[in-house]
Formats: C-alpha cells, structure tokens, sequence
C-alpha cells in the first residue's frame, strides 16, 4: 500500500515528502518536471514519476501502482479536475492541500462518481482546511442548534510562492460567504470584525477561504463567514482589489506579477517557520442567541500542512476511508486536529 506525492518538489510538497520519510513511508515522488523529480527521487533513494497531468496514459500507468494520491501541486483549479478524474478511473483515493472554494465544491458534485468508484476524495488536509474544519465541527457539536459559524485565523511567517500564485490566479473574483446554504459572491473585505485570536482583539476582515464550502458539508449549518486577521493596508488592499482587480486579470500585469512571484523566495525559511505559530477561532451561534466559542493554536502553517497531511495519508493506509466527497472532520472526526503535536483547542464560553 503506497502513496504518490503530485508536485513533491515544490515548496509545500518537500515539506511533506520530508514529514512522510521522517514518519516511516516511503512515497513516490512526482512531478510534470522529469530533471526535477528526477534529481529528488535520487537524492532521497525514492522511486520517482514525471508525467503531466494532461498525459492520462501515463498518469494512469503512474496512479495504478498505488493507493492514494496526495495532489500537492496547484493553482488546484486549474489541477484538481485532471488528478481527480484520473483517481476515479484508476480507483486510487485521492487527497489534495487546496484552500480554493470553487475546487471543493466541484469535488463534492463529484460525490456520486466516488461512490461509485469505491474511493475518497479528500480535498483540503493541509492548513487549509484542517485546523479550521476540526474547529467548524468541534462547535457545532456544542452547539448542535448552530445556524451561523464564523472563523478566522491568524498567521505568521510569509507564504509561498504557490500560495502567492493561487491569490495570484484568484484576484479580482471578490469574496464570498454562505448564506441560507448557498455561496454567496461578496466584495473583497465585505466585513471586518474584532476577534481575540488570545492576546486581544485584533481586526479581521473576510476572505473567501475554503471554509465557506468545506464546514457546511461537515455540519450543515449554512450562514458561514472565515475571516483573516488583516493589519490596515492589507485591508486597503483588499478593497482596491474590488476597483483594480479586472487589471490584475490582464495577460501583461498578470505576467509581470508571475515573473516577481518566481523572482521570490520559495516559502518561509525553516527559522521562520520555527518561530511562528498559527492560530484560530470560530464562533457557533443559534437563532436563541445561544453561543458557542473556542480557539485553537498550533505550529506554523506551513509545518502544520506537512504535518495534517502525512496524518491523513497515514489514515488512509489504515483502511479510514469512508467513500465519496469527505472533509477532514467527515473523514477523521473533529479531534483529528488534536492529535497533531503542538496543537491546543480551548473552549472560550
């Protein structure tokens, strides 16, 4: 029983391939870039496959050798489909590190196929959206009469260049939210708030983070808003991006955005991401007024994606997997979260 990593020499995807050999697998290293790929699955003595992921005679060839794919190479809306499609024709369970709203929502219409197929689809086991799912789940069932959830999280520590290439991709599409069970289109920065993250209030603004697909399939509850704690010119930003945003979508100023983001650093270095940590809250609230609120603290968010998503394979290849369209706290339990080391939950009223 084997796992194949898609996009294992990125900045995430080394994170990961090194949490796994440090936890006792021994994956397969892959990539569309055969030097690359290559030159990892060398170094680390691990098998390794080059194929795109528009070369279906070999991503089945590839997906055929293993149990699971941990779909680690993004922008996923342009990804996730292939490697999906790919996984429900081989019947290979499929995982995937995306935070992007309109990836798990195509995924779950997918449901039906994955029945089918005997496999699970597993969007979101990394930063996005474990820790925050775990925490969707956790206070709806202490509030199990909850018809509204809030969530927001504080980070620290930069991001990746993938990760600047998603926003990248996504900017100018506004913000979005749930509401009476369906996603909502909002401006970007629709709503700012104060939240105690535990060392005080601080301003949070909305983002259209996965949470608003993924905590609905986990809970039911449908009136959902995941904010980011947003400093004032990260927020002024945000709201230019509602007048600017069709330029950033022009081929020029997209191309030049691109060409800085490779000009970059690839991610937080190892002593930043040491030094972060990342740290959440949600709120859980009934028509009555009644309340439910809690945080939760863990490691950087980088470190906590390597270290969610080598746990979920780990469960995979123990038999936990419960077929069709899941979530992490669907597929694990709300106290997945909790089992990761560093990770604390406190319960606020």
């Amino acid at each position: 029983m084997t796992v194949l990593i898609y996009g294992s020499y990125g900045y995430t995807g080394q994170l990961i391939v090194a949490q796994a050999l440090a936890r006792g697998l021994r994956p397969i290293v892959a990539g569309r870039d055969a030097a690359r790929v290559r030159a990892q699955g060398e170094a680390l003595r691990l098998p390794y496959r080059a194929f795109g992921l528009d070369n279906r005679v070999a991503m089945d060839a590839a997906l055929n050798e293993v149990t699971l794919v941990l779909h680690a190479a993004g922008p996923f809306s342009r990804t996730a489909a292939p490697m999906a499609s790919a996984c429900l024709r081989t019947r290979t369970h499929y995982l995937d590190i995306t935070g992007e709203v309109a990836v798990f929502e195509a995924l779950a219409a997918r449901d039906a196929e994955a029945r089918d197929a005997g496999i699970m689809l597993l969007p979101g086991v990394g930063f996005d959206v474990v820790p925050s799912d775990c925490l969707a789940a956790h206070l709806v069932a202490r509030l199990p009469t909850a018809t509204r959830l809030a969530l927001a999280f504080d980070t620290a520590g930069g991001i990746s260049r993938g990760t600047a290439t998603t926003m990248l991709e996504s900017g100018g599409s506004g913000g979005a939210i749930r509401r009476g069970g369906v996603i909502e289109q909002v401006p970007a920065a629709w709503r700012t708030r104060r939240i105690d993250f535990g060392s005080g209030p601080v301003d949070a603004t909305t983002i259209p983070w996965g949470d608003v697909s993924t905590a609905y399939h986990s809970t039911g509850v449908g009136n959902i808003e995941v904010y980011a704690a947003s400093p004032p010119m990260a927020r002024r930003v945000m709201i230019a991006m509602r007048y600017v945003g069709w330029l950033v979508a022009t081929p020029p100023v997209r191309g030049l955005l691109r060409r800085l983001i490779r000009a970059g650093p690839p991610g937080p270095s190892e002593a930043a991401r040491a030094r972060a940590t990342s740290r959440l809250w949600g709120e859980a609230t009934d028509r009555d007024g009644r309340r439910a609120v809690a945080r939760l603290t863990g490691p950087q968010s980088y470190a906590l994606t390597a270290m969610t998503a080598v746990a979920a394979v780990e469960r995979v290849l123990a038999g936990m997997v419960p077929p069709g369209f899941q979530t992490p706290s669907r597929a694990f339990g709300a106290d997945f979260i909790l089992e990761i080391p560093g990770v604390r939950r406190e319960d606020v009223e």
